[in-house]
């Protein structure tokens, strides 16, 4: 049982590259997944590409290579069971974040992350003074100013954002942003000529245009079924048909899609799922009469990349 991605290799090459050029200096963003390829292999191109890599948790650093810059984008909390790298650039959005770092005897370079629409981690304007005094006080060095604004919207409206802060911060110090494409950088260089700006990117870099991707499931074994009950928990089947079972469940982080449909698809129609995805298996129902997989072939699996965990990449 195997969920496997197969990468059109020169696209994506192509894609990385380009990517990387409209965004320079880029920092890579390597965190989580690894965006479907896995921390590891995304690690080598993300260090060709900048001396500086962004990863998502303090329990992600062992990925980044000597000689790399890591930037860690959560903050780091009192849970912290691992020692804090001396190189690494960790990330605080509160006077508690600053404190926890010097409980921990960390006594190197953060960065200042700033309240987006977003709403998740970061100071407002009427606490960022605050904040960078307790740093100083606490011996650390800023090393420049974050801000993550939302997913949703457009990159104009990203820029927007970023330019409400961007009068107010030490321009000596360059400001990291994200979800901000070419055109918001050279907007926002051009009306800030002072500053710095370094564009983190991670899914646009990595995943960009999805057709360059293929997330497949091969087919374990089917059978004849006459209705009755099936599957881990038990659930009716609809009625005659084949029950295939995909190599593929939770433990590879697949699961029904957010409209509750099924992920699998067949010759472009889309698979009945019998029950919902569990570990290693997934079951889907094929009625009478409609075309059923064989065992050993490919299911197209309909899944977010960045939740998936795949067994092999075949590059092609």
């Amino acid at each position: 049982m195997t969920l496997r991605l197969v990468v059109d290799q020169s696209a994506w090459n192509s894609h990385v590259q380009d990517v990387a050029s409209a965004l320079h200096p880029v920092v890579p963003v390597v965190k989580g997944n690894g965006y479907v390829f896995g921390r590891s292999h995304l690690m080598g191109r993300a260090t060709e590409l900048s001396n500086e890599v962004a990863v998502g948790t303090v329990y992600e650093l062992a990925d980044v290579p000597p000689h790399t810059a890591p930037i860690v984008l959560t903050p780091v909390d009192n849970g912290c069971t691992v020692d804090l790298r001396l190189d690494a650039i960790y990330t605080v959005g509160s006077v508690h974040h600053v404190a926890t770092l010097r409980s921990l005897g960390f006594e190197g370079r953060v960065l200042v992350k700033l309240r987006s629409r977003m709403q998740r981690y970061g100071v407002t304007p009427d606490q960022l003074e605050e904040l960078v005094e307790a740093v100083r006080t606490a011996g650390l060095s800023i090393h420049g100013w974050s801000i993550h604004p939302p997913l949703s919207s457009v990159s104009t409206d990203h820029v927007q954002e970023i330019a409400s802060w961007a009068n107010d911060l030490d321009d000596e110090l360059p400001i990291y942003v994200s979800h901000v494409d070419r055109n918001g950088l050279e907007d926002l260089r051009s009306r800030f000529p002072r500053h710095a700006f370094r564009a983190r990117s991670g899914t646009t870099l990595w995943l960009g245009d999805k057709s360059m991707l293929k997330l497949e499931a091969n087919v374990v074994d089917v059978h004849v079924t006459r209705g009755g009950l099936a599957g881990y928990r038990q659930v009716a089947v609809p009625g005659d048909g084949r029950i295939v079972l995909i190599g593929c469940g939770t433990a590879h982080g697949i699961f029904e899609r957010p409209d509750g449909l099924s992920p699998f698809h067949f010759q472009r129609t889309r698979l009945h799922l019998l029950e919902s995805p569990h570990m290693h298996t997934s079951m889907v129902f094929v009625p009478e009469g409609a075309e059923v997989p064989l065992v050993g072939e490919w299911i197209d699996v309909q899944q977010s990349m960045t939740r998936a965990l795949v067994d092999t990449i075949t590059w092609t």
